[in-house]
């Protein structure tokens, strides 16, 4: 027995998480046979797939849920107490249903058991005990390994809720990937905060139309810098034909500065600028304007047309950074 006078917090730290990741490779190795069952189960509910436990297992069933609906699975946790009181009328015989109790015999339980059981609603059980009471009622049981919890006295729901937290992810998971759910689904419900800047797309903050500052090749110089000007993006996209030809920055206009007022836009513009499309990852042209350290893109479709400009303000603007 280790001494727990000589046991600094670290040590104690480190034996916490070696008895969890053991219980997880453990989890790994002896994963639930029923675990592709329940999947093809989740995958043909109609409904939602509603997750639940009492106490810690409520909290862990909270998040499952949680990551299921983020990840493309309409899924909702309910309190057990809350649906013997009026709540077990959100589940519908659309639904399917997740238990959550380490030991089975969860007596908050009962009524959604019962339920389940009127109504012929899909149950199942992820437990240490298949042959418990939850056990037996389910359809399917996704039964976690015997491992020891982590804290001193072996009692507080430690590697068992961290076990069932990593088997929630990765029901999700193989739901994502079963789905073809990917990042522009993701990005849907995903709108706000850094997530939902990350996988904005250059379409959801370009300017368009009579925003752009777009002059034709024999746009007299004088023409051009009054675009320039009032369009206030320090460049003029140069079309021609319908499609994008060029663009003139400040930089073109200071090398063709002699005579530049006797010029034209197709004579000053560079020919070949720097282009991305609609939908590009706002973060993936950020990176291209801060390689190339310009400030501006332009958008264009499959054909070349001009669609669209993008100002590294309005990156920075919409929280990519």
């Amino acid at each position: 027995m280790t001494d727990s006078s000589t046991e600094t917090p670290s040590d104690i730290a480190r034996g916490v998480l070696g008895i969890e990741a053991a219980a997880l490779a453990r989890l790994s190795e002896e994963l639930p046979a029923a675990f592709d069952a329940v999947i093809e189960l989740l995958m043909a509910v109609t409904g939602r797939v509603i997750v639940s436990g009492m106490g810690k297992s409520g909290h862990v069933a909270g998040k499952i849920a949680a990551t299921l609906a983020s990840t493309g699975t309409p899924a909702q946790a309910v309190h057990p107490g809350e649906a013997s009181h009026g709540d077990l009328g959100m589940i519908t015989k659309a639904d399917a249903v997740i238990l959550i109790s380490n030991s089975g015999e969860t007596r908050e339980l009962a009524d959604m058991i019962a339920h389940c059981a009127r109504f012929s609603i899909p149950l199942v059980a992820i437990t240490k005990k298949p042959g418990s009471s939850l056990g037996r009622a389910a359809a399917h049981v996704l039964g976690l390994p015997d491992a020891p919890e982590a804290c001193a006295i072996g009692m507080a729901p430690t590697t068992s809720t961290t076990m069932t937290m990593a088997l929630g992810d990765a029901l999700a998971v193989a739901l994502m990937r079963k789905r073809g759910f990917d990042k522009a689904h993701y990005g849907l419900f995903h709108p706000g905060g850094t997530l939902g800047a990350q996988l904005l797309h250059v379409s959801a903050v370009m300017h368009k139309g009579d925003e752009l500052p777009v002059v034709g090749p024999d746009t007299a110089m004088a023409d051009t810098l009054l675009v320039m000007s009032q369009k206030g993006f320090g460049v003029a996209a140069l079309v021609e034909g319908g499609t994008l030809a060029g663009i003139i920055t400040d930089g073109d206009l200071r090398r063709n500065m002699d005579g530049l007022m006797d010029r034209t836009a197709g004579e000053v513009a560079t020919r070949q600028p720097l282009i991305t499309k609609p939908d590009k990852l706002l973060t993936e042209a950020l990176g291209i304007m801060n390689s190339t350290q310009r400030t501006v893109l332009l958008v264009v479709d499959d054909d070349l047309r001009l669609v669209g400009l993008l100002h590294i303000h309005d990156a920075l603007r919409a929280g990519v950074a």
